[in-house]
């Protein structure tokens, strides 16, 4: 069975689409990008509650991304019923936001519904956490730290299963 000719398509999400969910998906575009697969696969986020929709992400996250190199100029929006046939796999980042996803997908919905901390990170170190109301960088470092070792699993276990 060869690869598929479309592209693959993931959607990073988190509550409000400000802080996890947007470092996520610059990761995972980086993660992409570095692979050479830019092409092959796209890469959004969104939030679950729509109370931010239409802002720039918390100036934490995108400090912590261009300390890393990554742009990001994406905007705050929330899921709607269609992404759950648009997307193959959606991220949540941490249980309540799993949950959130289960509730909410349509009955015809096609995405695979999954914890991106599932993917290479330790047991307890799983959950990204919600670092909204937190002070000072250093839980965006350790988010960005988190996606970037999941983004790059999931990634290889994707590939993996794209070549059998």
């Amino acid at each position: 069975m060869g690869r598929r000719s479309q592209k693959s398509s993931v959607l990073m999400v988190c509550v409000g689409n400000l802080c996890r969910s947007p470092i996520a998906e610059a990761v995972m575009i980086d993660v992409v990008k570095r692979a050479g697969l830019q092409g092959e696969w796209h890469v959004d986020s969104a939030g679950i509650e729509g109370w931010h929709c239409g802002r720039r992400p918390d100036e934490r996250a995108l400090t912590v991304l261009a300390s890393h190199n990554i742009e990001y100029n994406g905007r705050a929006r929330v899921l709607i019923p269609e992404d759950f046939t648009k997307f193959d796999y959606i991220f949540a980042m941490d249980r309540s936001n799993l949950a959130a996803l289960k509730r909410m997908a349509p009955h015809y919905g096609t995405a695979k519904l999954l914890l991106l901390g599932d993917f290479g990170l330790k047991p307890d170190e799983r959950i990204i956490e919600d670092p909204y109301y937190n002070v000072g960088e250093a839980p965006f470092v350790k988010i960005y730290q988190q996606c970037e070792i999941a983004c790059q699993h999931f990634l290889k276990q994707a590939l993996l299963k794209e070549i059998l």
